[in-house]
């Protein structure tokens, strides 16, 4: 079976990212997409990271029980921090029958040299990837072009999603009402946590 892996801090989780896995669900032939929460990205601040415990119980209100679509906690219960390449390695022996195909955005891939045994990674696994603002992805970037075994790697046509979880919290942080950038019971859940509402200290 075909799972897509969507990894993510989802700090918070928005339309773009439930927008960007209906994409690839239908149009990338995978039966399923799961939301990999990520407990501690190596490459990111923790200062504005809410409880990881909040965040995935952000992106299992943004799934609403499709059957599509899955919220995993597998980082959760891994050694800190994180690193994908251990990540798949786990689920490929507890879920044997699947095929898992990572989906990254265009920023992600062209820093994906700097991850943990990335050329493993790139050699064992497929790979889709969706458009940045910003970001070049009409053709791989060098460190990955010049690998000796090519890469499987999807560059797709995918809608350009201009939201990033930042500028949201940045928002709610200035008191912005954002409600239609979110789920609702996302938006609820964020309104009633009063969430991002602080500067972080």
């Amino acid at each position: 079976m075909r799972t897509g892996l969507f990894f993510g801090s989802f700090n918070p989780v928005h339309i773009g990212h439930t927008a960007i896995a209906n994409y690839f669900a239908e149009y990338a032939d995978l039966r399923e997409v799961w939301f990999v929460v990520s407990p501690q990205n190596p490459l990111k601040e923790r200062a504005t990271l809410l409880p990881e415990y909040h965040r995935l119980e952000l992106v299992r209100l943004a799934l609403e029980d499709d059957p599509r679509f899955r919220a995993s906690d597998i980082e959760f219960r891994l050694p800190r921090p994180s690193y994908t390449i251990d990540t798949l390695a786990y689920l490929e022996e507890k879920y044997p029958k699947r095929t898992f195909i990572l989906i990254m955005g265009a920023d992600n891939l062209l820093t994906l040299h700097k991850w943990k045994n990335f050329e493993e990674l790139v050699r064992r696994y497929e790979i889709v990837v969706y458009p940045r603002k910003g970001y070049e992805t009409a053709a791989l970037p060098p460190t990955l072009a010049r690998l000796r075994t090519p890469p499987r790697i999807t560059l797709a046509q995918a809608p350009l999603m201009e939201i990033s979880s930042s500028f949201l919290r940045q928002a709610i942080r200035e008191g912005k009402d954002m409600r239609f950038f979110f789920r609702e019971p996302v938006w609820r859940y964020i309104r009633d946590m009063h969430f991002y509402e602080k500067s972080p200290a």
